[in-house]
């Protein structure tokens, strides 16, 4: 029971960290700016199906893909961990996810560009869903952990776009932006640890050691 809550609480808070519900928010309140109380509720719930459609084809499919193009996982999560680290250091070092993700023009339906993508389903959350549920190294009741706690994550990610108003008076740009910074520092942390994984899954890494 340990290890499962163990495996619990880590996912939990590398799904946090990749899809970012507080860095949302402050998108949110800008591209649903002037419209209705309904039609901001509307807005929100469709976002967060769109990105669970997505971040869940990622989840069945994702591995599968990569099988058939016969690429092995370890190459895949090497891979992922240059690219969650290099997106770990724009929210970092980066204008912020808000400022990011509102720099490009805005399609016609704000609930696929840019709420749903990239903002929620980022690339970094989708690398992440499929380096979690490897099938090497995660069975199928992990991987169905995996995705109950994706969900979570949206359905708060969810809650905290419909109360935006209230949080965004309580924590202001500049507290998002110090919030998004941090998970930041934490998804770098991750990154490594994946990129250390994968090495030692292909050898990298003792081959090293024994020069």
């Amino acid at each position: 029971m340990g290890a499962l809550l163990d495996i619990i609480q880590e996912q939990f808070i590398i799904m946090w960290v990749v899809i970012d519900p507080i860095g949302t928010l402050p998108v949110f309140v800008a591209v649903t700016a002037g419209m209705t109380a309904a039609r901001r509720r509307k807005t929100a719930v469709k976002a967060i199906l769109i990105a669970f459609c997505v971040l869940f084809g990622f989840l069945v499919v994702g591995q599968i893909v990569l099988e058939g193009l016969g690429l092995p996982l370890a190459s895949f999560q090497i891979a992922g961990a240059i690219v969650l680290f290099m997106f770990a250091m724009h929210m970092i070092f980066g204008p912020g996810k808000p400022a990011e993700d509102l720099e490009a023009e805005q399609g016609p339906d704000v609930a696929v560009f840019p709420l749903a993508m990239p903002s929620i389903a980022s690339p970094g959350a989708m690398l992440t869903i499929v380096i979690l549920t490897d099938n090497a190294r995660f069975s199928v009741p992990h991987q169905t952990i995996t995705a109950v706690l994706m969900a979570v994550v949206l359905a708060i990610t969810l809650g905290i776009m419909l109360a935006a108003g209230p949080i965004m008076r309580v924590i202001g740009d500049t507290g998002a932006a110090i919030i998004s910074r941090v998970m930041g520092l934490i998804l770098a942390a991750v990154a490594v640890d994946a990129a250390i994984e994968g090495m030692r899954t292909i050898g990298i890494i003792p081959a090293l050691a024994g020069s």
